[in-house]
């Protein structure tokens, strides 16, 4: 069943230049694929799961810092299995228009010379170890704060978030509606059946293509083929899983859609360059 982009406007906070929320919520209830027309500024706090921003799907881990630009379309999908005992996820999240940056810029130059010179993001990106601390500490910090203290500290947080240098890109934004909806409906597809054996076949018939015009779509799409894509994702998941759950490596293979021990092995030390025991030991959080 396909799934819609749902436009979204985020509740009105009166008397308030920008929206902040520490949201611990069911994760039944998390919204769906969406967007609206502002930055979101986004900290998970409790739990993992896939994201999908733009023409991307990846996991995403507690700890993680995310950019998102206005009227890109994205989705915070969570793991059952990372809620907290009461099944709750927990984010902290601002979100704020791009005429209170443009209202900053003209007003304080202080603020001005900060952003000399910079291009904002077209793409959702992820903050690296450095910015990440600084962005986490000012949005928990946030949440003890009364509404004057908040506008100082987005004051503070505006030019760190879009002068960082220490970032990854994410997810470009889908410009045409006809590709938009497919890639979609192939990511929302990868993310449904990753654990299970996903033919060329079938995921061109879901889409509406034979298997050869399916194939040559991909690779234009996303400059590698469905098959590289999908042996990535299941890494990027087989990572996340690694890092965040006790699961034995071999639980991992297979949930992750492999089903073969040696050859996941193989596979995973190829892509990443060790094998995934040491990867946990590099890497683990629990």
């Amino acid at each position: 069943m396909e799934e819609f982009i749902i436009p979204y406007k985020l509740p009105e906070v009166e008397n308030h230049s920008f929206f902040y929320i520490n949201q611990r919520i069911d994760l039944s209830l998390e919204a769906k694929l969406h967007q609206h027309d502002a930055w979101e500024l986004y900290f998970v706090v409790q739990g993992h799961g896939n994201r999908m921003a733009g023409d991307t799907l990846l996991p995403f881990s507690a700890g993680d810092v995310v950019l998102i630009p206005p009227s890109m379309i994205h989705k915070w999908e969570y793991d059952k299995h990372s809620a907290d005992s009461n099944g709750y996820i927990n984010y902290l999240m601002s979100a704020f228009s791009h005429s209170l940056v443009d209202k900053c810029i003209k007003t304080f130059p202080e603020l001005r010379n900060r952003f000399s010179g910079i291009n904002f993001p077209v793409e959702a990106i992820k903050f690296g170890p450095e910015s990440s601390r600084f962005i986490r500490k000012a949005l928990t910090d946030m949440n003890e704060m009364d509404e004057l203290d908040r506008l100082c500290t987005m004051f503070r947080l505006l030019p760190v978030i879009f002068t960082a240098t220490d970032y990854t890109f994410i997810g470009k934004p889908l410009r045409l509606e006809k590709d938009a909806v497919r890639m979609q409906q192939i990511s929302a597809y990868v993310m449904a059946h990753y654990v299970h054996c996903i033919s060329l076949d079938d995921i061109a018939h879901h889409v509406g293509m034979n298997r050869s015009a399916f194939c040559t779509y991909f690779k234009k799409q996303k400059g590698i083929t469905f098959s590289h894509y999908l042996t990535q994702y299941r890494l990027d998941t087989a990572c996340e899983l690694l890092k965040n759950s006790q699961k034995l490596i071999s639980e991992i293979c297979y949930i992750v859609g492999f089903n073969d021990l040696p050859h996941f092995i193989r596979v995973f030390t190829h892509n990443l360059g060790v094998s995934p025991s040491k990867y946990r030991k590099l890497n683990k959080n629990i």
